[in-house]
């Protein structure tokens, strides 16, 4: 920290000002594409289970009318589209920034991850003392994202052929059609259980972690959830105090 800003910190401390560091997250951009894909997804969901689950009483009174049907099936279709657009943004970047060898490895899987995750059930068995500490992204939010990639990979691949099933039938059997049907709805049931248990549990019930809305963090949360990555960014070990900032 430099000197003016030490000087800043010490004359809020004196005032019995608390002032703390935030740390930068998430970029703009990748708040967009959180927002994007949640909305996509949430309408996909909601037009796509009624059409699931046709037999049911629920299900009979929405889809009542061919026209409420097609209404349905239309803002379905149209989350597809918006979905398979963020999607090929995403993957876009991530090439266009591989070309230029600046993609982070971040979110990429390492060995310290299942270290990570072993030292966890250690310490969830009462077998370990302490967490272990974590860089800028843990094992369980790159389990979540590269779950969510494979799960939205299927649901898309397996959508587009029941979209389109003259098509791919020109070149693959005809029985890819009911296969399609079957991983992509249940792919749809497993990927909204594992985002309501799994994914919820650890960023709204376990903290209350909004830093995908803000894109910020502040230095206790840097502190207790990403050690790591704080010392790297301060040069302080995580049991340094903190020298001050703004909120």
């Amino acid at each position: 920290m430099s000197a003016k800003n030490q000087k800043k910190a010490a004359s809020s401390a004196a005032q019995g000002i608390h002032i703390e560091r935030l740390f930068k997250r998430f970029t703009a951009g990748q708040r967009w594409e959180h927002l994007i894909l949640f909305l996509s997804v949430a309408v996909l969901v909601l037009t796509g289970l009624p059409q699931k689950y046709r037999a049911a009483e629920w299900s009979q009174q929405i889809l009542a009318t061919p026209e409420r049907l097609g209404m349905v099936q239309g803002f379905h279709y149209l989350a597809a589209i918006v979905l398979i657009l963020e999607v090929a943004f995403h993957v876009g970047r991530a090439l266009w920034l591989l070309s230029r060898r600046r993609l982070p490895g971040d979110m990429l899987p390492t060995g310290q991850d299942v270290r990570d995750a072993g030292q966890m059930v250690l310490y969830l068995l009462f077998l370990r003392k302490t967490k272990p500490a974590f860089g800028k992204f843990n094992f369980e939010q790159k389990f979540t994202y590269w779950f969510i990639v494979f799960n939205i990979g299927i649901m898309l691949v397996s959508g587009l052929i029941i979209w389109f099933p003259e098509f791919f039938t020109r070149f693959l059997p005809g029985s890819i059609i009911p296969a399609a049907k079957l991983a992509h709805s249940t792919e749809a049931i497993v990927g909204v259980v594992f985002v309501v248990i799994f994914h919820f549990y650890h960023v709204h019930i376990e903290r209350l972690n909004l830093s995908i809305f803000t894109g910020r963090l502040s230095e206790n949360e840097m502190r207790a959830y990403h050690a790591k990555e704080h010392e790297r960014l301060t040069g302080e070990k995580s049991g340094d105090a903190p020298t001050g900032g703004s909120q």
